[in-house]
């Protein structure tokens, strides 16, 4: 065997070397550092040496402070500073790496300390960021990161006031990301660092332009080749090109490639999101040597809004339906997991939605990568709401939100829009018509100004939109509908003003002053409260019954004029807002799902009309406990209306086995008034059609006789909200309680007396929408009967519990938020002195109850009292009036034998 000389040895040795590194460098490692952190809530000193002595939560990330204190019945939740803290291990060959922090959001303002020196600061609670920390870094010992988190007001960073929480906490990921030396630019404003941009889109053609920088933080000056692959969904390259790009040491470069002439692209669009993938590799030209690696979806498509015939996608008409999404999530904040925020999308698919307004914020990189997955189209906003502040830092930090939005969300096909400032003439700070208004509404104006120029010079791509409240002339007059290229519009007729039929009065109208001005509905809804229902529902009575009405005409519109481009539902999910009262405290749940994501009733009307494929829903899925007063004693079932939604033209009904008909769809919606039975009722909804389109539920009816002491129908349990014409489920218990009724002999109901309702001018149909202390079941204790003189149950002889519920909804307390209340008045009254005796069966039971007893205001009060009724004497509760007037809020009465 020839032996080889040692050059040729050397020559092997340096081939294979260089053929390790081509086929094995590492681009970039990005690991996420999510895990075992401690944390504490209140001020400290970074640089305190006592640190460690502290009492600190072991905690995991995404994390907020605020999980639990936004949904007690304390006013107010903890906005402050807190800290993060935890030891990292960095791994030895990242010596000569560019090692960054990225933090993809942390409420509102964060600082980062690295073995005890400052690192860096990021305002702003819903944008990523990120700290090169190469130099802050031990490798050969542990590393103590501390993180304070401030989440205090800031006149100088919006959002200043709005209608949801502003959770504080790291609550989304945070990782480490290191790279080669030569890189594309990762300190971008935290995005990508390259930018892809379809251009000249159409079915036949299709150009693809990508830029960026490529830093070189070495020593060493070479040069780069930068190879950019165009592939397609099966892994087939369709395009490819290189340039090659000469670095100095310690340098950074810009770069601009064109892809030009893509035959016949697959275009993405909400039925085909079709995705291509571009790669960029940047290479040693001289070794070969792979540096950095950056990929991304692309999507091609082009669009446009017209002002008269709606919004264009890839030359075919396309009305815009889908929903505003907030991002907090029942018991974890704004802390949620990917997973999470990716099945919010995929709801609003589900729902048959091609259009979502990521509102009123950016938010987690998981929401519109979901949106390219699934075809989601998407508006993305930065957090301007109800007004601003009149300094340079304000408009800063608001230009450089907009700037971070832009740039990290980039290379989405989903996003059509950008937007700014919501409503932001809302709550004008100064006194209506004044000179100094003026002032303010023209610094307001200005400020659009910027932020307009700014987008159109980061994206010329995609439109610009301001989100507006229903003041058409005012927002008009300030110029805020000329300023962007689409208006959207916020609005609520038929909820807090006016009636249904003024939304079509309101869109003629903005069609025919503003004829050049496409629009957008950004936001509509009513509030839906789950637990209340009502077979006559009014105009904010917060029954889910109320709301669906709503949602069906206004539906109807949007889908009937051509020149409204698209509307999303205020919201998608109900969600914090902790400042709110209402019949269910701390929340806006004007979503059409509950907080965990269970569809209410109008979720799937919107199925029915929107998807493409057979649907068909039994209504009211969450109210499968319900109680009902028969008409007559000798009636055996209970006749009541139930809605089935489907796309299908005509439905069958099985009730508990028996046929109940065949009826004709009516604008998606089939109503059978159908006969239940006390106790489980079973029912089968089937399309005629297509017989393999079915849906089922099972409703247990606890069905009452007017008779009390009917053999038929024996009396068990009863529970009565006074003042109130809605039913009531208690979550916990799966509990009914019925409205109110007056007496009547062999019945039960109440003597006397009239409705609490606050003024002539309210909102509130009766009731009051005031936080009650020590419940969870607020309307129960929320509606009144004032100056009642009693209360009646001809119930049989036997042993009964009466229990005896009461609130002073009036109050003596200073309203302390009045962000909520739309009305611009204070719907709330007066605390008066009220003194009065309760006699149960004549037995004084209640002495001077009233407010120097135990009436606190907004308090939750209750008595239980067990009675024997003997001699067919009935139960029979008196009051009487000592000071003021007698109130009752709700009554239960419970056979215990």
């Amino acid at each position: 065997m020839q032996l080889l000389s040692p050059q040729r040895i050397l020559t092997i040795f340096f081939m294979v070397f260089a053929f390790i590194c081509k086929s094995y460098a590492q681009e970039a490692v990005k690991t996420s550092i999510n895990s075992s952190w401690q944390f504490f809530k209140g001020n400290l000193n970074p640089n305190d040496l006592a640190l460690n002595k502290l009492n600190w939560e072991n905690v995991n990330l995404p994390h907020s402070w605020n999980k639990d204190d936004v949904m007690d019945d304390e006013y107010g939740y903890y906005r402050g500073e807190a800290w993060y803290k935890k030891t990292l291990y960095i791994n030895s060959n990242w010596k000569n790496k560019s090692v960054n922090i990225y933090f993809e959001g942390a409420n509102q303002v964060c600082e980062v300390y690295i073995n005890g020196k400052y690192v860096g600061k990021h305002i702003g609670g819903y944008t990523a960021f990120s700290f090169s920390v190469s130099n802050f870094l031990n490798f050969d010992k542990p590393n103590e990161v501390l993180i304070k988190v401030d989440n205090s007001h800031n006149d100088d960073i919006p959002p200043l006031s709005a209608d949801f929480t502003f959770f504080g906490g790291i609550y989304r990921d945070v990782y480490l990301i290191a790279t080669d030396q030569v890189h594309f630019n990762q300190n971008n404003y935290a995005s990508a660092g390259v930018f892809v941009k379809p251009s000249h889109v159409s079915d036949s053609s299709a150009d693809l332009n990508l830029y960026g920088k490529i830093v070189n933080d070495s020593q060493l000056a070479l040069t780069v080749k930068l190879q950019t692959n165009l592939v397609d969904a099966d892994g087939n390259i369709i395009k490819s090109q290189n340039i090659a790009i000469k670095l100095g040491s310690n340098t950074q470069k810009d770069f601009n490639q064109i892809i030009q002439n893509i035959d016949k692209p697959k275009l993405w669009s909400p039925d085909l999101p079709y995705l291509y993938q571009v790669v960029c590799k940047l290479t040693n030209q001289k070794t070969g040597e792979l540096l950095a690696v950056f990929s991304s979806s692309v999507g091609f498509r082009y669009f446009k809004f017209d002002p008269n015939l709606g919004f264009f996608l890839n030359g075919k008409p396309l009305k815009l339906i889908g929903a505003n999404r907030h991002q907090d999530y029942k018991d974890l904040a704004n802390a949620l997991p990917d997973a999470l925020a990716q099945k919010d999308m995929e709801l609003i698919k589900a729902m048959g939605g091609n259009f979502v307004r990521v509102a009123h914020y950016p938010q987690d990189p998981t929401i519109l990568e979901t949106c390219d997955k699934i075809g989601l189209l998407a508006m993305v906003e930065t957090p301007e709401v109800n007004a601003i502040t009149e300094t340079e830092a304000f408009a800063n930090n608001s230009l450089l939100m907009q700037t971070e939005m832009i740039r990290q969300n980039f290379n989405h096909p989903s996003v059509i829009i950008w937007a700014y400032m919501n409503e932001v003439l809302l709550r004008p700070k100064f006194e209506k018509g004044s000179e100094r208004q003026e002032i303010y509404f023209k610094n307001i104006a200005k400020l659009a100004q910027k932020l307009e120029d700014l987008t159109l010079a980061e994206d010329d791509s995609r439109y610009t939109l301001i989100p507006n409240h229903g003041d058409f002339e005012l927002y008009n007059r300030v110029g805020l509908t000329k300023i962007p290229m689409l208006v959207g519009w916020n609005l609520y007729f038929g909820w807090y003003s006016g009636v249904f039929a003024d939304l079509e009065t309101f869109l003629a109208m903005h069609h025919q002053l503003l004829p050049d001005k496409p629009m957008i509905i950004t936001e509509y809804g009513a509030d839906a409260d789950r637990r209340l229902r009502s077979n006559q529902p009014v105009k904010f009575d917060k029954t889910m019954d109320y709301a669906l009405q709503y949602h069906k005409h206004y539906l109807n519109a949007f889908q009937k004029l051509p020149y409204v481009a698209g509307a999303t539902i205020w919201n998608l999910v109900e969600f914090s807002s902790e400042h709110r009262e209402e019949s269910w405290p701390h929340m806006n749940y004007k979503g059409v799902m509950s907080w965990d994501r269970i569809p209410k009733d109008a979720y799937y009307l919107y199925q029915s009309k929107l998807l493409p494929y057979p649907v068909l829903n039994i209504a009211a899925k969450n109210y499968t406990n319900r109680t009902a007063i028969l008409k007559q004693d000798k009636d055996s079932t209970y006749l009541d209306s139930l809605e089935i939604f489907t796309n299908q033209a005509k439905v069958r009904l099985i009730i508990n086995g028996s046929e109940m008909g065949i009826k004709q769809a009516v604008n998606h919606s089939v109503i059978f008034e159908a006969p239940f039975k006390n106790g489980l009722n079973t029912l089968e909804a089937i399309s005629v059609e297509n017989s393999t389109v079915k849906d089922f539920l099972q409703i247990n009816y606890h069905l009452l006789s007017p008779d009390l002491k009917s053999k038929k129908h024996p009396f068990t349990q009863l529970k009565v909200n006074l003042g109130d014409d809605r039913v009531f489920t208690d979550d916990l218990l799966n509990q009914n309680w019925l409205s109110e009724k007056e007496y009547s002999s062999g019945g039960w109901g109440y003597i006397g007396g009239k409705k609490y309702v606050i003024s002539a001018n309210q909102l509130l149909p009766y009731g009051s929408s005031r936080l009650i202390i020590g419940t969870d079941n607020d309307p129960v204790y929320q509606t009144q009967r004032q100056n009642i003189t009693g209360f009646n149950f001809d119930a049989p002889n036997g042993k009964y519990e009466v229990t005896l519920h009461f609130a002073e909804v009036d109050s003596a307390n200073i309203v302390k938020d009045q962000k909520n209340n739309l009305s611009g008045k204070n719907n709330y009254s007066s605390l008066n002195e009220r003194s009065f005796n309760v006699y149960l069966n004549n037995n004084l039971i209640l002495q001077n109850l009233g407010t120097q007893t135990y009436l606190k205001p907004e308090t939750a009060i209750s008595f239980k009292n067990i009675v024997d009724v003997t001699d067919s004497q009935g139960i029979k509760i008196k009051f009487e009036a000592i000071k003021g007037e007698t109130i009752l809020n709700a009554i239960e009465l419970k056979r215990i034998y």
